[in-house]
């Protein structure tokens, strides 16, 4: 938000109770808010953002990651790491090789979706 602008607020504090109720539903699954937040909190971060659009169309491994962000194997291996452990990315190994990939079409729709929220 800009500085200086105020936000919109009613001018009276009239409370609908079924708007309130059919809200608190959607909230009420503590579990399911925290996993969102872990998710949106883990793509939020730059470098695991590149990562993920690095793998929207095509398996990588470390090596090749590392290259295409600019960034040190090390690195790239730790963000991986806590990619994977919230099932974001999946990795396969051929021989001496791990390669990386988008876990599911799930993470293809959100980021699509936030790229199409931005370009509006």
């Amino acid at each position: 938000m800009e500085k200086g602008k105020v936000i919109p607020v009613c001018d009276v504090e009239i409370i609908d109770e079924k708007k309130v109720e059919a809200a608190r539903e959607k909230i009420e699954n503590i579990d399911q808010v925290l996993g969102m937040a872990d998710i949106f909190k883990l793509l939020g971060e730059p470098t695991r953002l590149k990562i993920i659009l690095a793998l929207e169309n095509s398996e990588l491994c470390v090596c090749d990651l590392a290259a295409t962000i600019d960034s040190t194997v090390s690195a790239v291996s730790h963000q991986l790491r806590l990619l994977r452990n919230a099932r974001l990315v999946k990795y396969r190994k051929a021989g001496k090789l791990v390669y990386y990939s988008v876990e599911d079409e799930h993470i293809d729709k959100i980021i699509e979706q936030v790229k199409e929220h931005i370009e509006e």
